[in-house]
């Protein structure tokens, strides 16, 4: 069976427009004043089609071909990647959202969300490589120096060349202080970079003629740990001062790894050789500069786990409706058939719209933290610019990790409705599960998501952000008339209370963050969304017609059936550690 899909332009739309009126937003953001809707709406038209026509064709065939390792350092993409990233970049698409003054089209990030999350529905694999040189870019935009601005950004914003961020070392995981990747300082200003990387997404492939790998190193007499980390560009091919090709640098993809998902999307084991690299930044200040480029990942990997949501949400309610079995509750339907559409009983239904309420819920908050982007980059209000950060980095850890979470889940429940046929490679839904599920794990495990959150956004900062947004939530919910606003009031309440509960445990309990972090996050996140269908009541209000209607009656179920998740996952959270630390180390064996 083919997979199909429709992009939900009218959904994101509403989105961008009703719920968070972004024409008012540009015309007031002098950085954005350029912004119009017509272009925007193109901008998504177009995006849909070649999702549609061009990527979801590749979806079950790049999954069935997967990235190749040819040996001697090369690796091949399933037949018509090559094309499609072609297209693709001729299109513009990976300089949509990039700095004009180097070849991009200055676009906001509450547009390029939108054309990332249809990108993320239809082929998940595909997504990744240029989404990986998108982050490259804003990397070397917030730190490179002019001379290298100027000779990558064009090459990169083009398609010409592609980027990777090579961080992750096979004895480090994620504790990146111990890495072993050595620079040493070359007379001519550069530094040979010896050691190996692995799990890099598009280390080594064959759509683009150069690639360009920023690499965490630790020079001579480095500071130990995180602080002696330093950053470098380290090309595939040596540039040349006119940006023309050189000889071929000593970085090579000693293979690729064999995966549950994204089978298309080359994960590389990558090895440094003396390779020649450029230093970003300043020396030992590695890890801060890569956060940029960290940041964006975890916050499209929100996307990506809502693109997958909607893929399999859209298939699985058109096969419920077209699958006959059993008899309604209330009365034979076809009377000229042996059976009646599943569509019509309730369980079906219960995982069709837990399915349909997380992607609404996660492209609305996926907008609210786009918005906070947009404004800590555009805006020319310093004060406004500090307080729009400051939320982005209390929130980046949710978007990551509980949008995922929640989209994991939802593609579960859409494979479910399938049957024994949702666990059949032909109908498409096994491989939506399998890719979706690295998006909980890579940049940055959803564990570790959750202790960012409780630890260092939370206890770390007094809990001062994460009050200042319930108190937000709270004046937000005076606008509205509806059954979600007493229970967003509710659910802020007892997160508040559970989060000056977890500050005094924090301070007498050494487990207590750990212990309580993924639960935490979940709370959080339950209220987040909860947040977010109180802005769209409030968009709906005094509105007539079907789709609003539907937005409405949307925001019933999750307050009925959805949000009371809040609470369990605030009691399990404020249990403490006491549970958990009470067995031995021998108890695991």
């Amino acid at each position: 069976m083919t997979l199909n899909y429709s992009a939900p332009l009218d959904e994101m739309r509403f989105t961008l427009k009703d719920v968070f009126d972004a024409p008012t937003f540009w015309q007031n953001t002098p950085g954005l004043s350029h912004m119009d809707t017509d272009t925007v709406d193109m901008i998504l038209d177009e995006m849909a089609k070649f999702s549609r026509d061009v990527l979801l064709p590749l979806n079950q065939s790049g999954d069935d071909e997967s990235a190749k390792y040819l040996g001697d350092g090369k690796v091949s993409t399933p037949s018509g990647f090559q094309d499609a990233f072609k297209q693709y970049s001729d299109m513009g698409w990976i300089g949509l959202g990039g700095d004009p003054d180097f070849g991009g089209q200055g676009m906001p990030k509450m547009v390029t969300m939108l054309t990332e999350e249809m990108m993320f529905s239809t082929n998940q694999a595909f997504a990744l490589y240029p989404n990986l040189t998108v982050g490259a870019t804003l990397c070397l935009l917030a730190n490179g120096s002019d001379e290298q601005k100027a000779l990558y950004l064009p090459k990169l914003y083009s398609g010409e060349w592609s980027g990777t961020m090579c961080l992750t070392e096979a004895h480090a995981g994620t504790d990146l202080g111990i890495i072993k990747t050595r620079a040493t300082p070359n007379d001519d200003g550069s530094y040979a970079i010896t050691g190996t990387k692995i799990f890099i997404t598009g280390g080594e492939h064959d759509l683009t003629e150069n690639i360009v790998h920023l690499v965490l190193a630790k020079t001579p007499n480095a500071p130990a740990g995180s602080k002696g980390i330093s950053l470098f560009i380290v090309p595939k091919f040596l540039v040349n001062d006119d940006g023309t090709l050189g000889e071929r640098n000593g970085v090579a993809a000693g293979s690729i790894e064999h995966k549950m998902g994204i089978k298309a999307s080359a994960t590389c084991v990558m090895n440094f050789d003396n390779a020649k690299g450029y230093m970003v930044g300043a020396e030992n200040t590695g890890l801060a500069t890569m956060f940029v480029m960290m940041n964006y990942e975890r916050v499209t990997m929100g996307l990506q786990g809502l693109g997958a949501s909607v893929l399999a949400y859209q298939n699985a309610a058109a096969y419920a409706k077209d699958r006959l079995q059993g008899r309604h509750d209330d009365g034979i339907k076809n009377t000229d058939k042996a059976a009646d559409p599943i569509i019509g009983f309730g369980d079906v239904r219960r995982m069709l719209l837990n399915a349909k309420t997380n992607s609404v819920a996660s492209r609305t908050f996926a907008m609210y933290v786009a918005r906070e982007l947009d404004i800590a980059k555009f805006s020319d209000d310093e004060q406004a610019k500090s307080a729009a950060a400051a939320k982005v980095a209390l929130l980046t850890p949710i978007a990551k990790a509980f949008l995922t979470d929640m989209a994991f889940n939802a593609t579960i429940d859409c494979q479910q409705v399938f049957g024994g046929h949702g666990y059949i490679k032909e109908w498409g839904m096994e491989q939506i599960v399998r890719d979706t599920r690295i998006s909980q794990i890579y940049e940055g495990t959803n564990g570790i998501q959750a202790l960012d959150l409780l630890g260092r956004k939370v206890v770390k900062n007094n809990a001062v952000a994460i009050f200042a947004l319930i108190d937000e939530i709270n004046e937000a919910c005076q606008d509205i008339d509806h059954a979600i606003k007493d229970a967003t009031a509710s659910a802020a309440k007892r997160v508040k209370y559970l989060t000056e509960q977890l500050l005094d445990a924090a301070k007498t309990d050494a487990h207590a963050i750990n212990a309580s972090a993924v639960d935490y996050l979940h709370a959080v996140g339950y209220l987040c969304y909860a947040y977010m269908y109180v802005l769209i009541v409030r968009a709906c209000q005094g509105k007539s017609g079907e789709f609003y209607e539907e937005r409405l009656k949307l925001a019933e179920y999750f307050t009925q059936r959805i949000l009371p998740k809040l609470y369990a996952h605030a009691d399990m959270a404020q249990a403490g550690s006491s549970s958990i630390m009470a067995f031995d180390d021998d108890f695991f064996a």
